[in-house]
């Protein structure tokens, strides 16, 4: 698949090129209504929030990132690659998204990986944002010293290392991950937009992830250091932490102390989800967002 046509190109702060995807298939009738800016987790692109802004963009102007390594994105060294990088990614975004659309703040919405860069965006530059709805945001607590063995990254790294990145066809993929976790309980929407948009077709017909499994891998090897917890109460714009329950070895488990280490949160939970509960309850939660950004002042 070609890349797409609803995309521009917005620089990061090093240089690189990024995709701004706007994935409103209508635009809101009100040209004052809120702007949504998405910030995927990793592994993943900017279309698989499509089925939340199926939801939203009557109401809302929808547009989401690829960052680096990611979608239609520039990719990059990953021995090269920082979590601050994907914090620029995010801020430049949210520069060229607010700029477009007369200087307003924006709603950012972000899942892991996303909800970090996020939270680095408004610690650089709160006033680009009106509130942010993160999802289990991977921002490490301090951890007692010399705790020794495997962190949960590592095994996500050395899983993204193994993971299977090329395919006879999009068909041939979309039938591999409908078939088993944790993506078969992915939103039908969600799934086929994965695929449909995180694969490019090769010369010999055959199809690949558009992200490199290395580039994935070390991106979860050095995550969570970035925003550094210290900076977390620095940020005054209005935040909604979502969670799903809270699960060993999972960002569930911290998502509350995130929370808490906030200077002004709100904390939702809810024992349906997992870890993917953008992606498998995307209407549940879109719903949530539409309705808290109607009470905003």
């Amino acid at each position: 698949m070609a890349k797409c046509s609803d995309a521009v190109s917005i620089t990061s702060a090093d240089g690189t090129k990024l995709a701004l995807h706007n994935l409103s298939k209508t635009e809101p009738s009100n040209v004052d209504a809120p702007v949504v800016l998405f910030s995927h987790a990793t592994g993943f692109h900017a279309h698989c929030w499509q089925p939340m802004v199926d939801v939203l963009e009557e109401h809302m102007h929808c547009v989401a990132i690829d960052h680096r390594g990611f979608g239609d994105s520039q990719k990059i060294d990953p021995a090269d690659l920082t979590w601050s990088q994907y914090g620029d990614d995010a801020l430049a975004a949210a520069r060229a998204t607010s700029a477009r659309h007369g200087g307003r703040s924006l709603i950012g919405v972000g899942h892991s990986m996303g909800g970090a860069t996020l939270l680095m965006a408004a610690h650089a530059e709160s006033s680009l944002f009106r509130a942010l709805f993160i999802f289990e945001p991977i921002v490490f607590p301090p951890m007692p010293a010399n705790t020794g063995g495997e962190t949960p990254s590592n095994f996500l790294a050395d899983g993204a290392r193994k993971r299977r990145s090329r395919f006879d066809s999009f068909d041939a993929a979309l039938e591999n991950f409908a078939s088993k976790p944790p993506m078969n309980a992915f939103h039908p929407v969600a799934r086929e937009s994965y695929v449909r948009h995180g694969f490019a077709e090769q010369p010999d017909g055959m199809v690949e992830l558009k992200c490199a499994p290395e580039h994935e891998a070390r991106t979860y090897e050095t995550g969570g250091i970035a925003p550094e917890w210290h900076e977390l109460p620095t940020i005054n714009v209005p935040t909604w932490v979502l969670c799903g329950k809270p699960e060993p070895f999972q960002p569930s488990r911290f998502a509350a102390s995130v929370a808490e280490q906030l200077g002004n949160c709100t904390y939702v939970q809810w024992d349906e989800m997992g870890h993917f509960g953008p992606l498998t309850h995307p209407e549940a939660i879109a719903g949530f967002i539409g309705r808290t950004v109607r009470t905003l002042p």
